[in-house]
């Protein structure tokens, strides 16, 4: 017996929704071809959400080094001057956070600490050949000249910051700098191979010292071509405390 059409519709609804959808599809089965159901299907199946690439991660930029840190600071005195260059600014023409550049470097006298470090290990490095046969005098020159050149590019700014460093109210930049020109002249006498022990030892020390800062005080101001005025003094210096040095200590 067919069933009534006000029946099968009661029907469905007792069902519910999704068991009423089950039987109507088995009702199409019958009535439409196959290929025509499975048309209908995919039309009335969800879509697919479309994947989505893996996002990319950023690569971190690398903070520059000290090094660089440096030699920039250098460029930008050399245009607006040491007194006026300050650690935000720099900080900001590197793109560092100021609590990074920190990290490498305390404070302004650090960074000028670490220009003259080069200039040391510049008078340290390997020495020519024949260096060791060569007067005391020629080996000092030598050493000395070395110190001076590793500076020269930025000369200026090196006497601003050695004027920075002599500044009355900072004593915690002038008092260590005594120590650090007793320990240059410590590695330069080592350096030259001047073994003297005793009060010759002290002498030494002590000229060499006084030496050091009167040339230093003259290349300051030196606007020769290469420093050559410089060269002249040094040299001159260095043959006058060779005749002094043979006076004193004959024997």
């Amino acid at each position: 017996m067919a069933d009534r059409p006000g029946h099968r519709q009661g029907d469905r609804q007792q069902l519910g929704p999704g068991r009423a959808r089950l039987v109507e599809m088995v009702v199409q089965c019958r009535r439409y071809p196959q290929a025509r159901l499975l048309t209908q299907l995919r039309r009335e199946a969800p879509m697919a959400a479309p994947r989505r690439k893996p996002a990319t991660p950023k690569t971190a930029t690398a903070s520059p080094s000290a090094d660089a840190i440096l030699d920039r600071a250098l460029t930008l005195a050399d245009g607006a001057g040491w007194d006026a260059l300050s650690l935000s600014a720099l900080a900001a023409d590197l793109g560092l956070p100021p609590a990074d550049l920190a990290r490498h470097f305390r404070d302004k006298d650090a960074l000028a600490n670490a220009w003259f470090a080069r200039a040391r290990d510049a008078m340290l490095a390997a020495p020519p050949r024949g260096f060791a046969r060569q007067p005391v005098r020629d080996r000092l020159n030598i050493l000395l000249l070395r110190w001076f050149d590793a500076l020269a590019p930025h000369r200026a700014v090196t006497a601003q910051m050695l004027a920075g460093k002599l500044w009355p109210f900072h004593p915690h930049h002038y008092v260590p700098m005594v120590f650090d020109l007793s320990r240059l002249i410590q590695w330069l006498r080592d350096a030259a191979g001047m073994g003297a022990m005793g009060r010759r030892r002290q002498i030494e020390e002590i000229g060499l010292t006084l030496l050091f800062l009167a040339v230093l005080r003259r290349w300051c101001r030196d606007e020769s071509r290469g420093q050559a005025e410089t060269k002249a003094y040094l040299a001159a210096r260095l043959a006058r405390a060779d005749a002094l040095a043979a006076r004193w200590f004959r024997g």
